[in-house]
């Protein structure tokens, strides 16, 4: 798609997207309120001492495996600059401008721009315990800090050459040596061979390198280079996409991955004349762009697998503009509507790292707030077969079962599982992922619990549960999206080591205005088949008639249990304490038989 268009296109003119601080006619299009709100912000952090960076900081990642540490200090120092540039931007009196420039010089001067985690030139190999200087790795982080340096300075040059040209001097020679540079001279895994599979990283590096080329007066010969490298790049992340439009990395990354495809897109179009407007007609860009509304479920709470949380964040002014360019009024009033719920400071999306997202946020609140939409469109009902995921819902219920294999990009053994969420409120649920450390990404990954079949709504046999890969895998799938019931089946023997069962065949049905019944039928089984089930409020047994009683979130009935027991499991990690603030709970139901039928009631 977009090298097809490279071809016969070359970059006209610079971003301008958004327009710098100077314009001030545009910038006081902003809501007064708005406004107001950035500069309140800003003042918090007038004149703050940036956190010092220290070596040790950085080769603590190698020593102890912890990224927290040094990554707090490099995100609250972007986080500062975009907040003190904002302000900047909404007053345009000057008052912040020191700081700002302090906060420019403390990243110019950082000895690297990716994170530990990512310090290596090979994809998957150990990570060098300190940066090289003379060769920057660009990673997300790399490519996000270049962004964030090159949307300062676009939106403050003026201000910038009135205090000294040598903070754009500076900001253009950083850009030139960690970014531009090494993007035309390596070759990093995220950028695509055609072989190697990818994820967000191909998008949203590609989205900021961009970014940073065409807010700058490159040579024409660069600005180029970077265009077709940058177009070579989204063809290969498009082609891991299959056309329903489903992020195998889930709801939380559609912000790192479709979004960021938008981005790259807008910035292609503008600069190239609205050469690549035809692709938000494409079938796969718009399912791209409409999966985060086909996988919402109520409130905060979004249908969750693999690293994703459950709560995967509010939604923004780019899904606004995503639906708006691709003509989908539903996926407008979809962003528009959740927007309108946030708070104040929910809005000004104070934590995001991007600056230029936080400057379409500004542009897009009064069209966000004042948009709404004529007759509301039901969320349909879904199958996406390049990931195996089923959603299923009627006025009670919504039902998500991932069929899939165990590959997913931020993979968790979860073939099979199912989410229920009732009235809006978790019912079954998905863990999530925790905290991220050097295990996570390392070959003990699945000796983390919450990777863990175990830990999932899924059997195990014994000690043993599902394994990792491809080949570890859903067959025999069938499904069926009606209007009175909508099921999903499949046989999940293929994703337990072999000789561990010789068929284990999964059903969930969502009959609509009665309830959920799943039924799990398994044969040859070398150990007794126990099945997990994770909820996040406290069951209670009541084996009298065979059921776990749920409280004000109703009762499931299990026939074929012979026994049952009730972990509780406390939760201490920050990244999980986002979406589950107590305790959470695993069942183990050991099978009676060969057969367990668990119902769940509409009333």
């Amino acid at each position: 798609m977009f090298k097809e268009i490279a071809k016969t296109t070359a970059p006209r003119e610079l971003f301008a997207s958004y327009p710098p601080a100077s314009c001030r006619e545009e910038w006081e299009t902003i809501p007064k309120d708005y406004r107001n709100a950035l500069i309140e912000e800003g003042d918090q952090w007038l004149g703050c001492q940036f956190p010092p960076i220290y070596a040790t900081d950085f080769m603590d990642f190698g020593r102890t495996g912890n990224r927290g540490r040094y990554e707090d200090k490099l995100f609250l120092r972007r986080t500062a600059l975009n907040a003190l540039v904002l302000a900047e931007c909404a007053q345009y009196q000057g008052r912040y401008l020191d700081t700002i420039i302090n906060g420019i010089f403390l990243i110019c001067g950082e000895a690297a721009w990716q994170l530990p985690a990512h310090n290596t030139y090979i994809r998957d190999t150990p990570q060098l315990l300190l940066p090289d200087v003379t060769r920057p790795v660009l990673d997300l982080f790399a490519a996000e800090t270049g962004a964030v340096l090159a949307m300062a300075e676009y939106l403050l040059r003026e201000s910038f050459e009135k205090v000294s040209p040598a903070v754009s001097i500076m900001v253009n020679h950083n850009l030139e040596t960690r970014i531009f540079g090494p993007y035309l001279r390596e070759h990093f895994w995220w950028m695509g061979d055609g072989k190697s599979h990818m994820n967000n990283w191909t998008s949203w590096c590609t989205q900021n390198v961009l970014l940073a080329a065409f807010t700058r007066p490159l040579p024409l010969e660069t600005q180029k280079a970077v265009m077709d490298k940058a177009c070579q790049s989204l063809d290969y992340f498009l082609d891991e996409y299959g056309e329903d439009g489903c992020c195998d990395e889930g709801a939380q990354y559609y912000g790192h991955a479709g979004l960021t495809l938008f981005g790259a897109m807008e910035i292609l179009n503008q600069v190239c004349g609205q050469a690549f407007e035809g692709l938000y007609r494409e079938p796969k860009i718009r399912n791209i762009a409409d999966y985060i509304r086909k996988v919402h479920v109520a409130g905060p709470y979004y249908v969750n697998f693999a690293d994703c949380s459950p709560v995967a964040g509010n939604r923004s002014a780019r899904e606004y503009l995503f639906g708006k360019r691709t003509g989908n009024g539903a996926l407008m009033a979809f962003a528009a509507e959740d927007y309108r719920r946030q708070t104040q400071k929910e809005r000004l999306n104070l934590e995001e790292h991007n600056l230029l997202y936080r400057v379409a946020g500004a542009f897009c609140h009064r069209e966000m707030t004042e948009y709404r939409a004529g007759k509301e469109e039901p969320v349909p009902d879904c199958y996406f077969p390049s990931a195996g995921l089923f959603v299923a819902r009627d006025s009670r219920f919504c039902l998500a079962v991932k069929a899939g294999d165990n590959n997913d990009s931020h993979n968790h053994n979860d073939v099979g599982s199912f989410t229920i969420y009732r009235d809006g409120k978790p019912l079954f649920i998905d863990v999530g992922v925790e905290t991220y450390t050097q295990k996570t990404f390392s070959p003990q990954r699945y000796e983390i619990w919450t990777m863990q079949s175990q830990y999932h709504n899924l059997p195990s046999f014994g000690e043993a549960g599902q394994m990792d890969g491809e080949e570890f895998a859903a067959s025999d799938v069938a499904y069926e999206l009606g209007q009175e019931k909508a099921w999903i089946q499949m046989e999940l023997a293929g994703a337990y080591p072999e000789g561990c069962v010789k068929s284990y065949v999964r059903r969930a049905c969502l009959e609509k205005g009665k309830g959920i019944t799943i039924t799990d039928t398994c044969q040859g089984n070398r150990e007794k088949a126990v099945l997990s089930l994770m909820t996040y409020d406290r069951p209670k047994l009541v084996w009298e008639d065979g059921c776990l009683d749920l409280g004000a979130m109703g009762r499931c009935r299990a026939e074929g249990a012979v026994r049952a027991e009730v972990q509780e499991i406390e939760i201490t990690d920050l990244r999980l304490k986002t979406a589950w603030h107590h305790s959470i709970f695993r069942t183990r139901i050991t099978f009676e038989r060969d057969r367990l039928v668990l119902e769940i009631p509409e009333e």
